[in-house]
Parts: C-alpha cells; sequence; structure tokens
C-alpha cells in the first residue's frame, strides 16, 4: 500500500488523472491525501468532486478556503466573484446536496502515523495536538444543523491572532483563517492575509509560518498546500506541495512512504481559462 499526497487540484480533473496514473493509482490499494481546494478556477469542479467522494475511505481529504468559499456562496453566505470562479457546475448539478453535504463534512486537518496534514498552516504557538482539537470544534459545527450559522459568520480576517479566551464565532474565524489561508504570521503569531507572493514578499516583522522560530507543531512533518507562490518546498518537517498547477506548472504527489516525488505537466490558465490540452 502506497500513500500520495497531493497538492491543490481546483478543478484541475485532467491533470488528477494523469498524475494518477502516473503513480498507478489503485484505490483497492493505495490511499490519497488530498490538502484541499479541490475546487474553483480550474475548468472542472464538479468531476473533481464527485470523483474524490466517491472513492471513500481511498482518499482524505482536507477543506481549504476555496471549498470553504463554494460552501459559503451555496448557502448564501458570500455573493460569487463570478469572473474568476468556476464551481457554478456543482450548484447546478442534480446531486448538489449530496455533494455539499460531502464536503462539509471533510475535516479541516488530518493526523496519522507523524504526519499532520492542513491546508495552509499552523499558529507557531499551536502544538499538533491542540491544533487538532480546535479543528475539531469546527468539523463539528460544519457538520451540525447550524452550519448555515457558521458560514454567515466565517468571512473575515479579525481577529488575526489566537487567544484562548477567543469564543463562538471570533474563535473559528481565526482557526479557519489559519488552517486555510495563513501565509506569513508574526512570531507572536499575528497573521497577514494581504501579502500572497514570494517569500521575499514577506512584510516587515513577518516570517512564513513555517519559519517561525520555537513553532510548536514542528516535531511533526506538515502536509500542506494552499500558497503556489511558494512551490514545492520539501523540508524534514514539512511537505508544502501547491507547485501550481493551475497556473501552468505542475501537480505534484509526494509518496508519504519514501518521500518520493511525482509530477505531471499541467496546462494553465489563459485570461480566466484553461489552455486547452
Amino acid at each position: 500500500m502506497s500513500t500520495y499526497a497531493i497538492g491543490d487540484i481546483q478543478g484541475c480533473f485532467a491533470s488528477l488523472m494523469a498524475l494518477l496514473k502516473r503513480v498507478a493509482f489503485d484505490p483497492a490499494r493505495d490511499r490519497l491525501w488530498l490538502v484541499g481546494d479541490l475546487v474553483n478556477r480550474g475548468p472542472d469542479s464538479l468531476r473533481t468532486l464527485r470523483y474524490v467522494r466517491d472513492l471513500g475511505p481511498a482518499a482524505v481529504t482536507v477543506l481549504g478556503n476555496h471549498d470553504l468559499y463554494l460552501l459559503m456562496v451555496a448557502y448564501g453566505s458570500l455573493r460569487s466573484r463570478g469572473k474568476d470562479d468556476t464551481i457554478q457546475a456543482v450548484l447546478d448539478a442534480p446531486d448538489r446536496e449530496a455533494l455539499l453535504g460531502w464536503l462539509r463534512t471533510r475535516p479541516l486537518m488530518h493526523v496519522e502515523n507523524g504526519f499532520a496534514m492542513v491546508h495552509a498552516g499552523l499558529l507557531p504557538g499551536w502544538t499538533v495536538v491542540q491544533a487538532r482539537a480546535l479543528a475539531r470544534e469546527v468539523e463539528g459545527a460544519l457538520a451540525g444543523p447550524y452550519h448555515a450559522d457558521l458560514l454567515n459568520n466565517l468571512w473575515g480576517s479579525e481577529p488575526a491572532a489566537w487567544r484562548d479566551d477567543l469564543r463562538d464565532y471570533e474563535r473559528m474565524r481565526v482557526i479557519v483563517n489559519a488552517m486555510t489561508r495563513m501565509r506569513f504570521c508574526t512570531p507572536e503569531g499575528i497573521m497577514d492575509f494581504k501579502v500572497k507572493g514570494e517569500v521575499a514578499r514577506a512584510p516587515k516583522g513577518y516570517l512564513p509560518w513555517f519559519e517561525v522560530p520555537g513553532r510548536r507543531s514542528a516535531d511533526t512533518t506538515l502536509v500542506v498546500g494552499h500558497w503556489s507562490a511558494l512551490g514545492l518546498k520539501i523540508e524534514p518537517g514539512l511537505l508544502a506541495l501547491d507547485s501550481g498547477c493551475l497556473w501552468g506548472r505542475e501537480l505534484t504527489a509526494v509518496r508519504l512512504e519514501d518521500r518520493v516525488v511525482f509530477q505531471v505537466p499541467c496546462p494553465g490558465l489563459t485570461h480566466g481559462k484553461l489552455k486547452p490540452s
């Protein structure tokens, strides 16, 4: 059995199929770990969602910011941005409610065999055990009867830092923003959500979250995506797998058992549409 961790797909279904063929994926024998952002901006969010859902226990996926965006639009919490969204096929699908119900019951974080998978990252003050407990708070609310209330209150970038005394929606917003949106933060854990580019563009006083000295999750290998400008980054305690498939670079898989890297080239976007392959 092999476990393949795969970077952000974002509706690039053909690239996913090519990568799975490249690694000879067998759902009866192997497992996929997907770092989130299954949907949006690529051409085939609907087929991607259906395929991953139908893999059942052969696939583990955590929620990314684009997955949560789909849920917020679907439940009326946000208006679609329109021009660069490719989620309408999901919203119009006859099995829409089954797909959305499946998506909102996906974990925010997955921990297994010395690895912790989360879409964006973990605040430097959180241990993996603490972060997993915090993720469960959000997961329980998303899976519960009042999920629409949570989705109505998730949007926004404040508070920008964790405090143990945070309550209700402010508490859950910080958890979700750290785990699905964060790139840079201060050593004290204050997050920045404005800068999205290369590491060299870090605001003054901020660091990539994984470079903060004394980060309390450093004893576990974190498997993440989200940061396409960072590219593929493999270090002893970090597998950052968003290698920019959506932007015409590669879709990446890493076999967790031996860290062998597999990649396929991706056609990328031209003027908001996927280039023909």
